[in-house]
């Protein structure tokens, strides 16, 4: 498993900036035409003297790996190209946004990509590296309208590998994981051995996983969730409908008239009272008689 953060490989802009940033030749330029300069070129790339290409600080994450041989071939089919397949002022703009992309003047070397493709809307260079310039730019879903675009193409392989590349890149950092997995596999079908790809590719599928795990991990907890609150509203409205029919009760017997012959305790209880007070009254009167009765017969008796 490779953690978040780790460093997804990208491609550099195609075509030969000024300077020779991208290749370097131990002959110098000046005076040459691009057929002269095309010629030099390949002589030294058959006796091995053509210099090793730089690498360059891209990613967003680290240095890109960059594999060679694919740019030196890159720079010889370039300048074999006859110079009318191509528009002067095309490759001065490539070549100018190139400059401002090794300078990291992204938004400057996006206006040059577009000026190019003003006079050479099908240019393939200018197309590329236009979804560099807004990838750099963190534009993910527009750079990867643009390589989307590049793909439809008709180019050689390892071209359409490079463009897969960058379109499963663009789509990655937009969270588009499924799209973006997709992509890396079609770079991979045109260039199989390429192991930045195949990086690239475990790198998305590993986040992919992680995503849908913790989807499923909120689904559960949503659902729990849901199944408490469902449990709290029934034991709340059963708790209500109790509340409702005692009030019910109560209000009924307040209502209901006593009967005619039913008598309340506290009144059975006076009457017992007066009862007993009473019998009490009367059980003094008779003790007094009989002693009223007793003093008489004494009284006779003298």
């Amino acid at each position: 498993m490779r953690a978040n953060g780790e460093r997804v490989y990208e491609r550099i802009p195609h075509e030969l900036p000024v300077g020779g940033q991208v290749g370097t030749s131990k002959t110098s330029r000046a005076g040459m035409s691009e057929g002269q300069w095309g010629r030099v070129i390949v002589e030294e790339w058959k006796n091995g003297s053509l210099g090793d290409c730089e690498k360059g600080r891209l990613g967003a994450y680290n240095e890109p790996i960059i594999n060679n041989m694919k740019y030196i071939l890159l720079i010889i089919i370039l300048s074999l190209i006859p110079l009318t397949g191509f528009s002067q002022k095309e490759k001065k703009y490539i070549r100018e946004g190139n400059k401002h992309f090794g300078k990291e003047e992204y938004e400057n070397s996006e206006v040059s990509y577009r000026k190019a493709l003003e006079e050479e809307n099908n240019s393939f260079n200018a197309l590329f590296n236009l979804g560099d310039a807004l990838y750099k730019q963190e534009k993910y879903e527009d750079a990867a309208g643009e390589f989307n675009g590049v793909t439809q193409m008709n180019t050689d392989k390892i071209n359409r590998a490079k463009t897969f590349h960058n379109l499963g890149n663009s789509l990655l950092k937009a969270n588009r994981l499924e799209e973006s997995i997709e992509s890396y596999k079609n770079a991979l079908r045109n260039n199989p051995d390429d192991r930045e790809t195949k990086y690239n590719l475990a790198y998305a599928q590993d986040l992919l996983k992680q995503q849908q795990q913790q989807q499923q991990q909120q689904q559960e907890q949503d659902q729990q969730q849901k199944d408490q609150n469902q449990d709290q509203d029934k034991e709340q409205q059963q708790d209500r409908q109790e509340q409702k029919q005692e009030q019910q009760d109560k209000n009924k017997q307040q209502q209901q008239p006593p009967k005619p012959d039913q008598i309340s305790k506290e009144n059975a209880k006076r009457l017992l009272e007066a009862l007993a007070n009473d019998e009490k009254n009367i059980q003094e009167k008779i003790k007094k008689a009989k002693a009223k009765q007793q003093r008489i017969k004494t009284q006779k008796d003298w």
